[in-house]
């Protein structure tokens, strides 16, 4: 006869852990164990106590600020841990009561249940160089603010740019402006110290992502989707930290839904009715995936940059990426002519993007 399981629902916070138990092949609510600190050794004396009775324990809590530890330690300590998916937890219309009780209560009986939709867990070194990718887009994030706060300060004071700004001799114009006021001069000199600060932060942010690159075990992939048009290095890294192996995707259908750019539909009897992209899934890959696709609206060429890029890589990606070109600029093209509004182009050549992003991952393998 086999072990009996348990199903343990931990609703994890900074400082505390509240545990409910659900016992494996019976019904009804589960039972409250009460609130541990959220400590290894905490975790480690829960662990004992359910151990007693020899049962199989299954753990779940919801993905969250307090990252993955607790799933790491559980796993280590040879238990099975599931991340869940909050946004994908089933939840009924009218419970208008939630506590941290009431959470752990709802996970244990719902993962007993199999209603639970699991995370991807990255490793450690992923979980790394995903937090320098993202500390990269918070720099552009805080450098794009820095120069609207700016250009809007100028705007107020009658100062206009007419040729294409932060360049070089943008920033010679603006060294030659003058304003009636003293403070207008603070002011505008502390906008331009933010900027440059903010700019040298994205810069040295972006040289640590090429210098760390080489020990990361998803290189190999970074640079092949880097034969593909719209794929730099930063673009690439950028999709591959958020996404992780894509081989996890069974086909590019899958990959597609999950980055939700696929369409949002409410249907019902023979009445088909199909809205805007779901949205779902992870925001920055997303993002990477519609700023890629905006250079197919040129015509199907392979640059000299694009070219080196290329030539270590082998025949199968160049062929993917060449395949890509020459339909997603067709594609782009067509639809631009039916007078498709320009946001739904770029979305439709995205999706379309994610397939062959897929296909040319499964063409290299990863470092072990």
């Amino acid at each position: 006869m086999g072990k009996t399981i348990t199903y343990v629902g931990l609703d994890v916070h900074k400082e505390t852990i509240a545990v409910a138990l659900a016992e494996g092949g019976a019904r009804g609510t589960a039972r409250d164990y009460g609130q541990i600190a959220n400590t290894p050794a905490a975790l480690k004396r829960l662990v004992s106590r359910l151990q007693n009775d020899g049962s199989e324990l299954r753990f779940c809590y919801e993905a969250g600020p307090c990252g993955y530890g607790v799933q790491r330690w559980l796993s280590a300590a040879g238990h099975e841990c599931m991340v869940v998916a909050p946004s994908l937890i089933p939840r009924r219309p009218g419970d208008r009561i939630k506590t941290d009780r009431r959470d752990a209560n709802s996970l244990a009986k719902l993962h007993r249940a199999g209603e639970l939709t699991a995370v991807w867990v990255p490793d450690e070194a992923h979980e790394a160089m995903r937090d320098l990718v993202r500390a990269r887009q918070a720099a552009v994030h805080s450098l794009r603010r820095a120069r609207q706060q700016l250009s809007g300060f100028l705007l107020r004071h009658g100062h206009r740019y007419n040729r294409p700004a932060w360049t070089l001799m943008h920033r010679r114009w603006l060294a030659g402006l003058r304003f009636a006021q003293p403070a207008h001069h603070v002011v505008f000199e502390d906008a331009i110290e933010t900027i440059e600060a903010a700019t040298a932060r994205r810069d040295r942010l972006t040289a640590q992502i090429e210098a760390l690159l080489p020990s990361w075990s998803l290189t190999p992939v970074v640079l092949a989707l880097q034969a593909m048009r719209g794929m730099a290095l930063v673009n690439a890294a950028t999709l591959i930290a958020e996404l992780g192996d894509l081989t996890r995707f069974a086909d590019a259908r899958q990959l597609m839904a999950f980055l939700g750019l696929v369409p949002s539909e409410n249907s019902s009897g023979g009445a088909v009715s199909r809205g805007g992209i779901t949205k779902t899934g992870n925001t920055a890959a997303r993002r990477a995936l519609v700023e890629a696709a905006w250079t197919y609206r040129f015509p199907a060429r392979i640059s000299r940059e694009q070219y080196l890029r290329q030539e270590a890589l082998p025949k199968p990606v160049r062929d993917i990426a060449w395949k890509a070109q020459l339909r997603l600029c067709a594609r782009y093209r067509k639809l631009a002519l039916a007078r498709k509004p320009a946001n739904v182009v770029t979305t439709a050549i995205a999706r379309e993007l994610a397939g062959f992003v897929w296909a040319i991952a499964r063409q290299v393998s990863p470092i072990q």
